[in-house]
């Protein structure tokens, strides 16, 4: 069987956030810049609470069959609400997608090359 890689995104909004933790993300806002986003196993956050309240958890998992993203999406979801409830941050609209890579289409280059392959 193949190994799936699956892309999945969790987003929120920080509800309820006292001065303090407020600050805290401010200070850390940096580590979670949208230029530093990418899909990992552990999740990776983005924010820019000086603008809005919203944020964006970025994961990858990997299964064996196309039904195993909706586990990979439970997992990232539990990731997602164990960071902020074990941080003390409050939460709404948490909302999820994701996507199984190996159905995505392939670009232009990758076309060329898969038939360039073939030849």
């Amino acid at each position: 069987m193949s190994n799936r890689t699956f892309r999945i995104t969790v987003r929120g909004v920080f509800d309820g956030l006292t001065d303090d933790q407020r600050a805290a993300l401010l200070a850390d806002a940096a580590d979670h810049d949208v230029l530093r986003a990418a899909f990992t196993r552990e999740g990776s956050l983005t924010y820019d609470i000086a603008a809005r309240p919203a944020f964006v958890f970025r994961f990858s998992d990997t299964g064996e069959e196309e039904e195993d993203i909706l586990e990979a999406t439970e997992r990232a979801e539990a990731a997602a609400r164990a960071w902020l409830t074990g941080r003390g941050y409050g939460f709404r609209n948490l909302r999820s997608s994701a996507e199984d890579l190996s159905q995505a289409p392939l670009s232009k280059r990758q076309r060329r090359a898969a038939r360039a392959a073939d030849a």
